[in-house]
């Protein structure tokens, strides 16, 4: 009996002490990207405004003579500058150094409203990308003066220092 407490007490732990998605909304359970999913598509014909972004990402960097590699948590950050006019994303694709698809992030188109943000973190132990990983992010407008801002930020720690870059991205259309 004492046995059996045991182990149930231990996978209840495990259970509710698991590392938290940081892209989930603590406060609605939600994941950000799914909770901004259209349920329809709007039209190509109805966009003035259409773009494809390259956006590098790091996801180890060498750090001194041994060539030691340092992971780093990088952060996804597309943010609609518009007073007025929502951004739509089609794509988020994540890319490895050696330029294999890794993850697609977006099932459906989905929309940024006016003046708001979003981010996608790739966690500093998801190694999956290597020192070359990439974002190819689509995005749309309806109104040509739409100049959205793309991009990410990197964060690690070496010994007790810790340190963070950003990356802009470019437009590859």
């Amino acid at each position: 009996m004492q046995r059996t407490l045991t182990y149930t007490s231990l996978l209840l732990l495990l259970t509710f002490c698991g590392k938290p998605d940081p892209n989930v909304n603590e406060s609605t359970g939600t994941n950000e990207l799914e909770a901004l999913e259209m349920e329809e598509v709007i039209p190509k014909s109805e966009m003035e405004f259409e773009d494809v972004v390259y956006v590098p990402i790091y996801s180890d960097i060498y750090i001194d003579a041994t060539n030691q590699k340092s992971l780093l948590a990088a952060t996804l950050s597309i943010r609609n500058t518009s007073y007025t006019d929502s951004l739509f994303i089609s794509k988020i694709d994540y890319f490895n150094t050696d330029g294999k698809l890794v993850r697609r992030y977006l099932e459906n188109q989905i929309s940024l409203r006016p003046m708001a943000t979003i981010n996608y973190v790739i966690e500093r132990e998801d190694n999956s990308g290597g020192s070359g990983a990439n974002f190819i992010v689509k995005i749309s407008a309806k109104n040509s003066t739409v100049k959205p801002i793309i991009q990410a930020i990197m964060i690690g720690q070496y010994g007790n220092k810790g340190f963070s870059f950003t990356t802009d991205g470019y437009s590859i259309k």
